[in-house]
Parts: C-alpha cells; sequence; structure tokens
C-alpha cells in the first residue's frame, strides 16, 4: 500500500512540476511573441484631403500623374488629355497591385497581369474584375482637394 501512495505522490509531483515549466515558459514567451508582431492599424476616417501638390507639380511629372493618400487607401491623380484632373484609387482590383497612368495608351494600367482602365476607373480589359473608385476633386486657387464621390 505504501508504494502505490509514493507512487501517486511522486506522479502528482512531477505533474504539478511539468505544469508549473509550461506556465513559466508561456509567461516568458507570451509578451515575446505578441511584442514581435505588430498591432493591426486602424481604418482612418478621412472625408477630404488636401493635396500637398499644384496642378502644375501634375504638368511637369513625367507621366502627367501622382500619387496621394487619401487615409489609408492610395490614390492617383492625373491630367486627362482634355486638361481635366481626375482621381481615383491607385489600387489594382484584381490583386491590389499599384496603378499607373499611361498617357501614351490613354488608359490606367496595371503591370501586374496587364489590366487596364479608362480615365474613368472602368476596366477596359485584363483580369480586373471591379472598376476603381473615383474621388471628387476641387480647386481651390492653387490648392487641390480631394474628397469621396457621392453615391
Amino acid at each position: 500500500m505504501s508504494q502505490t501512495t509514493d507512487t501517486s505522490r511522486r506522479s502528482f509531483l512531477d505533474r504539478l512540476l511539468q505544469g508549473g515549466l509550461v506556465a513559466l515558459i508561456a509567461a516568458v514567451f507570451y509578451p515575446v511573441i505578441k511584442f514581435m508582431i505588430p498591432p493591426k492599424a486602424g481604418e482612418v476616417n478621412v472625408s477630404q484631403v488636401k493635396l500637398p501638390f499644384t496642378r502644375i507639380d501634375i504638368e511637369e511629372a513625367p507621366q502627367k500623374s501622382r500619387t496621394f493618400k487619401f487615409g489609408n487607401i492610395l490614390g492617383i491623380i492625373l491630367i486627362t488629355p482634355d486638361g481635366k484632373l481626375k482621381a481615383l484609387t491607385a489600387t489594382c482590383t484584381h490583386l491590389s497591385c499599384t496603378v499607373q497612368y499611361r498617357p501614351d495608351w490613354g488608359v490606367i494600367w496595371c503591370a501586374c497581369h496587364n489590366g487596364r482602365y479608362d480615365l474613368n476607373g472602368n476596366n477596359i480589359s485584363g483580369p480586373p474584375p471591379r472598376p476603381l473608385t473615383q474621388f471628387a476633386v476641387n480647386e481651390v486657387g492653387k490648392d487641390i482637394f480631394i474628397s469621396r464621390e457621392k453615391s
């Protein structure tokens, strides 16, 4: 009877020590892992932004376009052949690649899979499933303001 009691006490103490060791390891590594994984960035709620450049800066750019940030969204503003400013999201709707304006072709082009959009953001060829989202552009003096398009 004494042998069984010693065995059960010993196995209980072994399990207690193993559980304590697991708890110690978890207590050490959990903060390290949480520190290494960055927190998710929240969505910035923006209704309008003032661009840090002017129409002249866009006209002098090699592609007649510039990119800008609208909260967490990357946008592109361009000058159309008839001289109007157009602003659209600069993220392809296929695989989220960054699009670029090609004035020589007259389209907005995604280099990832040769997706093409017209200057209103409508997909005209390639794999993009949806059009690009348009922004409203307002020029006040030399300042350019971008806001969400009214739906």
